[in-house]
């Protein structure tokens, strides 16, 4: 029986190309006849409205799976031009980190909301909030491994550290499969002697933890969320294009690996 796997992907550094990956990476996976969930647990929603869902007219979103209002199958959504399922967002799931506090098992309500509906996919990727709060936690112990993306800029391993303590946290005490799956390098200009160190930097740090496919500094990248739309539909001859589509082929290798 298929059951997906699942996978965070976080960064408490904002502006690392966390919420972009997610979005792409699903949306290339699913080019490759992958059945995709991408799950919003940032309140900012980013993830939801740069997969052409309209955040101000949901009814339902992430919040009221946490909070066991609605079963996850009945509020996901599709994202008719990426071709994945997404579990949407909105503001209010910012209110769920202070409800969580009264449950005794806060920790495990997006595990527990995931239940069948991981047999309806071949992966799910949830999109953290660059945060390590509860909903990050959640998404970790709901979790198979996590995607760290780091962006090849001066303080690129500022703070990482603390993902790291949070990491081994959660596979000591609530998940013990849970384990970094990879490191993304994004925003790369080759031409620029500072993303080429930073990228040495990362290497000998995490060996091979690093995927070789680097992500570029893109215009078309950047400028395909205002469209809600992955970069592999607004703009598929671009080099942001190609980067996402070569790391959904390595992900799929490591994987079978």
């Amino acid at each position: 029986m298929k059951v997906a796997k699942v996978f965070a992907i976080a960064n408490q550094k904002g502006g690392v190309g966390k919420t972009t990956t997610t979005i792409n990476l699903s949306a290339s996976l699913a080019a490759f006849g992958k059945n995709i969930l991408l799950i919003d647990l940032d309140p900012q929603a980013n993830a939801t409205t740069g997969s052409g869902i309209n955040k101000f007219t949901l009814q339902d979103t992430s919040y009221d799976v946490l909070l066991g209002k609605r079963n996850l199958l009945d509020v996901v959504v599709t994202s008719k031009e990426a071709k994945f399922d997404i579990l949407p967002t909105n503001a209010d799931l910012t209110s769920a980190e202070v409800e969580l506090l009264q449950y005794d098992d806060r920790a495990l309500r997006l595990k527990q909301g995931l239940g069948d509906a991981l047999k309806a996919y071949d992966f799910v990727f949830i999109d953290c909030p660059p945060s390590l709060n509860i909903l990050t936690v959640n998404a970790f112990v709901a979790s198979y491994g996590v995607l760290v993306p780091l962006q090849c800029e001066y303080y690129a391993l500022e703070g990482i550290s603390a993902l790291l303590d949070t990491i081994r946290g959660i596979a000591d005490t609530l998940n013990p499969q849970f384990k970094i799956e990879g490191v993304l390098r994004t925003m790369y200009d080759s031409r620029n002697n500072l993303s080429i160190q930073v990228s040495e930097q990362l290497l000998e740090h995490f060996g091979d933890k690093v995927f070789k496919t680097v992500i570029p500094r893109n215009i078309r990248l950047a400028e395909a969320p205002s469209h809600g739309l992955p970069i592999t539909h607004y703009d598929p001859s671009s080099k942001g294009a190609y980067a996402y589509m070569d790391l959904a082929a390595e992900f799929l290798e490591r994987l079978e690996e």
